[in-house]
């Protein structure tokens, strides 16, 4: 279980505060805010009204402790980086921030800050990638254009064999399971026949993976 403190408990903040609850870890959620601080004050481990640009502030919160601090101030520049800087200051090493404009990712990067994050950008491209292989249900990029992909099969598939549909792709697209109700088969073989409802796990690159979506819809 890991410990984690959210500065910021708006839209963005919060979600992530609770998912990490959801997730088992221990979380301290901060914000200037009384209202939001005592509307999430039953669901984080702890919650705290405090002022993240007051470095007496963070310091008493001794954050310093924590795995990872996020920072989720985005309407307010000012804010958010004065919050960096303190954080800094009283010794916290992994800092993620949610930055919210171009000049806003510049400052944080000069401010040697661990991730800089842009949700509405990264919910774009999901976005954009979620209506473009509408057959895929979640993805990871793991850079250098290779994916993991999850798709859901549908009855177009079913009773078919791996090898039906990987063609000539099997050196680029790797299955690494299957999951049929409560059993999952590891590296299945390519004869591994698909019945409706499994879910697949793909590794590949991207173009390879559009090669194979058309047999996937």
């Amino acid at each position: 279980m890991g410990q984690f403190a959210v500065i910021g408990l708006g839209r963005f903040g919060s979600a992530a505060a609770l998912e990490l609850m959801k997730l088992g870890h221990d979380v301290i959620g901060i914000d200037s805010s009384e209202k939001l601080v005592n509307k999430y004050a039953d669901q984080l481990s702890r919650a705290v009204i405090a002022d993240a640009t007051d470095r007496k502030a963070i310091d008493e919160l001794a954050l310093d402790g924590y795995d990872v601090v996020l920072v989720g101030i985005g309407a307010d520049l000012e804010s958010s980086l004065l919050c960096v800087v303190h954080l800094k200051s009283a010794g916290v090493k992994r800092i993620w921030v949610k930055a919210t404009s171009r000049a806003h990712h510049t400052i944080l990067s000069k401010l040697g800050v661990e991730r800089i994050i842009h949700p509405e950008d990264e919910m774009g491209v999901r976005a954009a990638q979620t209506l473009s292989y509408p057959m895929v249900d979640d993805y990871i990029s793991l850079g250098n254009g290779q994916f993991v992909v999850e798709v859901h099969i549908g009855e177009t598939l079913n009773n078919s064999e791996l090898n039906d549909f990987l063609g000539a792709q099997p050196e680029k697209i790797h299955v690494l399971l299957v999951k049929r109700k409560a059993e999952i088969f590891v590296h299945p073989a390519d004869d591994f026949t698909l019945q409706t409802k499994d879910v697949m796990v793909l590794a590949g690159q991207l173009d390879a993976l559009k090669l194979i979506a058309p047999a996937l819809t």
